[in-house]
């Protein structure tokens, strides 16, 4: 029973697809093994099928009663009014190959019309290559012989049989195209950028011989397109090449340094989400008491104090006076990231907390929230069952942006606590520019900052049952 049904749903997503030809296209291509075997089967099939010769008979029937001579007649009479109207001379070769053709695309549609009111009689369907694979598509053994040759095109329609997995997997194609649209755009502004790399890095002694060298071992003296090309294939492959400075390996020097950086924004995040919603939801709930302008002035305080500042009053203070924390960091002591990660989420958390109080207050405020206290709910099932949920959609958007913002501005954080981050690697090769190290640390920041907006429109479906709704009906 349970084969028997994934068969009919990949049925039914096949036959959905077709609609579209960008699917259509694409489906064949996938499946193109299974298809060429598939439609030798159907041509056999095709040449044995009754409504075939049924076809030639209707089409002879019609030639026999002077179909094709009538429609030539009204076609040349329609031509030659056209033509007299816009004083055009009549080419007569020419006129005959057009109404031939006019007359045979009438002639076709005739006999399709007529087939198909016979097949409506009948309670039969015309015999065409969809059909008959969707046909194959229920056929269990089918699906087993021809899985492995059209393994691709039953993933895509598997992921399209479901709403969910169809939502995530273009999400996650769009993402690609938005990585693919900040690679062009970072290598050409480094690409125009005034730095020369070679004049930076060898010196103003070094010769043009040398200076060529180093362009060329680089691919710098390749044209803008081949260096492009070059780039974009490096990231699909994973192979981001060498550095400029110092020959390392621009893979394996993000892969060590990406992590941390990753590592303090995501304990950022956190602390943000337990300590802003928390603070947001109460602030609103006590409108205009003590608690709501005592946390939106801390909160205020939060936004306006720069990373910098913050990160050195931490380390003047807690590393030095009291001692209680060390002032840089260190992977072997755990210790050593509970100040870059406060410093790095202050911001995030008074803009959480801020958002959450605007987005709960709106809500609270709302025709549906009045309702259901006049119903008689107190205002802790009010503000849990209806409030939250739909006031935890703009919160979501804003943590997800604001988490981006921090994966990209964790620089200055990282160069106040001496982290060997990602964000202080792009810094440190910008100004060279060191093309390669830069490409490869924007497009890792590019691939988080993707996945973390896909995660946040799964979640959309989650707070909001109308998104829900509509993924349903895509």
């Amino acid at each position: 029973m349970g084969r028997k049904s994934s068969s009919n749903a990949l049925s039914l997503t096949y036959g959905r697809l077709q609609h579209h030809s960008f699917f259509r296209i694409l489906l064949f291509l996938l499946g193109l093994p299974v298809h060429i075997i598939t439609f030798l089967l159907f041509y056999l099939k095709k040449q044995k099928d009754p409504s075939s010769s049924l076809n030639s008979d209707l089409k002879s029937s019609l030639v026999a009663r002077g179909i094709k001579e009538e429609l030539y007649e009204e076609f040349k009479e329609q031509y030659e009014r056209k033509h007299a109207f816009f004083n055009e001379k009549i080419n007569e070769e020419k006129m005959t190959v057009e109404i031939n053709k006019l007359v045979e695309d009438r002639v076709e549609k005739l006999v399709s019309n007529e087939m198909n009111e016979i097949h409506e009689l009948n309670g039969t369907k015309p015999l065409t290559y969809t059909t008959y694979f969707l046909g194959l598509l229920e056929n269990t053994a089918f699906l087993i012989v021809s899985f492995i040759p059209g393994l691709l095109m039953y993933i895509l329609l598997g992921l399209y049989s479901n709403a969910f997995s169809k939502f995530i997997f273009e999400r996650l194609i769009m993402s690609i195209f938005v990585i693919t649209g900040v690679s062009v755009l970072v290598f050409t502004i480094l690409y125009l950028s005034p730095f020369d790399p070679a004049a930076n890095l060898l010196g103003e002694s070094a010769t043009k011989e040398q200076m060529a060298a180093f362009n060329q071992m680089h691919g710098l003296d390749l044209p803008y397109l081949n260096q492009l090309w070059n780039t974009i294939k490096g990231i699909a492959t994973f192979d981001l090449g060498a550095s400029f400075t110092g020959n390392e390996d621009v893979a394996t020097s993000i892969a060590n340094k990406f992590p941390v950086t990753l590592m303090i924004a995501i304990f950022s995040l956190l602390m943000a989400v337990v300590i802003a919603i928390p603070v947001g939801i109460i602030s609103a709930t006590r409108q205009n008491s003590f608690l709501d302008y005592a946390f939106m002035f801390i909160a205020l305080i939060g936004l306006s104090i720069p990373n910098f500042w913050q990160g050195l009053i931490f380390i003047l203070n807690f590393s030095i006076k009291l001692q209680w924390l060390p002032a840089t960091y260190s992977p072997q002591n755990w210790s050593s990231i509970i100040m870059p990660v406060i410093v790095l989420g202050t911001g995030l958390t008074a803009s959480v907390a801020r958002m959450t109080r605007s987005s709960v207050l709106e809500i609270i405020n709302e025709d549906y929230i009045i309702t259901a206290k006049a119903k008689g709910l107190n205002q802790r099932q009010v503000l849990w069952k209806h409030a939250i949920g739909n006031a935890m959609i703009p919160i979501v958007t804003v943590i997800g942006l604001l988490f981006g913002g921090m994966l990209g501005g964790a620089a200055v954080t990282e160069k106040v606590f001496n982290i060997s981050g990602i964000g202080s690697y792009i810094v440190d090769k910008q100004f060279i520019p060191d093309i390669p190290a830069i490409m490869g640390g924007v497009i890792y920041i590019a691939i988080t900052i993707s996945l973390v907006n896909v995660l946040i429109d799964i979640l959309y479906a989650f707070f909001d049952p109308r998104i829900k709704s509509k993924m349903k009906q895509l």
